[in-house]
């Protein structure tokens, strides 16, 4: 093989978050949605969600078993969703912390196999404190070698189209290093009617909020203010790549109309801004045809492998990307030159 396997969306938890997960479940804290997911993988007694949370908390010999059974050469660490999202500042900041010093040991440890995602304390910026913030993640990049940030969507119902997180994103601009938009469980407001369904988590719901919050961002203006501001969105892109002509045209039919006050002219079209400052992660889409069609009306430069562990462990999904209709040099880029020159990977 003349490339190597590198991970884009792996998902890690220090046991300390655990545990403070643990005593917010036992509390009644949290939305309902972290209630809902966090319930079912902390409490449940089945062998997925145990075997979850057990690989979760490593970075060491059983997560590369597992990455070396699936032919896996390198991952990109990430904090979990909803990471330090559902905290208060002052604990959220310390985890934070803790978390970058755990995954920057982590890849000291193993620096073939892992880099790393800051974390930070998104919801300090909705307390006049972004500096707080843009500190700790300039510490990761530039002391503890972090490649990018993690956004585990929502902060308890904020989104990054909040112009209070604004000096974050400046932040990751000026670094030079990608903002990953990860779900989150949908917050309050919008959760009802997918758990009634049981749709609120990876098989409907994490769609539903991240692509919102992907076009939040683009509406808003975001690109605009920052255009070098690098994005990276797992599972194919939510959906919405398939949607690229009806959000150009309802954007400009609704910017036309002044129907929505939030809805403002931009430099752009929408799918422009899809196509200049976000990447594709193939995340839980080990599938031919969604990948072929992601790469068409995106751009093979954009679309990149990751697999999304634990969550979704599959090693045979590798095969199936391993098979995809590319040729050696194309199939170099999707496992490797991409996330190469996007993480300014160095291994």
């Amino acid at each position: 093989m003349s490339h190597r396997r590198i991970a884009t969306e792996e998902a890690f938890a220090p046991p300390e978050l655990l545990q403070l997960y643990r005593t917010m479940l036992h509390d009644g804290e949290g939305d309902k949605g972290f209630q809902s997911l966090w319930g079912f993988y902390l409490g449940s007694t089945a062998e997925r969600p145990r075997a979850v949370v057990r690989r979760l908390a490593d970075l060491g010999a059983e997560r590369i078993a597992d990455m070396d059974a699936a032919g896996i050469d390198h991952q990109v660490l990430a904090l979990t969703a909803p990471g330090t999202n559902v905290f208060d500042p002052a604990t959220a900041r310390t985890m934070a912390t803790l978390t970058n010093d755990m995954a920057a040991q982590a890849v000291r440890d193993h620096p073939d196999r892992f880099t790393a995602l800051a974390a930070v304390a998104w919801q300090d910026a909705l307390h006049d404190n972004a500096d707080a913030a843009v500190a700790e993640l300039e510490r990761a990049v530039r002391r503890l070698g972090m490649c990018g940030v993690i956004a585990n969507s929502h902060v308890q119902g904020a989104y990054l189209d909040d112009q209070r997180f604004w000096p974050v994103l400046e932040a990751a601009e000026l670094l030079d290093v990608p903002v990953y938009l990860h779900p989150n469980t949908p917050n309050d407001r919008m959760l009802d009617p997918l758990h009634d369904a049981g749709l609120d988590g990876a098989i409907y719901g994490f769609a539903v909020e991240t692509g919102m919050h992907l076009l939040r961002i683009i509406t808003s203006g975001v690109f605009d203010r920052f255009p070098r501001l690098r994005l990276v969105v797992g599972h194919l892109g939510e959906a919405l790549p398939f949607w690229l002509p009806r959000i150009d045209h309802f954007h400009a039919a609704q910017v036309a109309s002044g129907r929505y006050p939030a809805m403002k002219a931009l430099q752009l079209r929408p799918s422009d801004y899809l196509r200049r400052n976000v990447w594709y992660a193939t995340s839980g889409m080990a599938w031919q045809p969604g990948i072929m069609f992601v790469r068409d009306v995106i751009g093979a430069d954009r679309v990149l492998y990751a697999m999304d562990y634990p969550y979704q462990y599959v090693p045979d999904e590798v095969r199936v990307q391993d098979e995809l209709p590319l040729d050696a040099v194309a199939m170099r880029e999707f496992y490797e030159g991409i996330a190469t020159r996007l993480f300014h990977l160095t291994v």
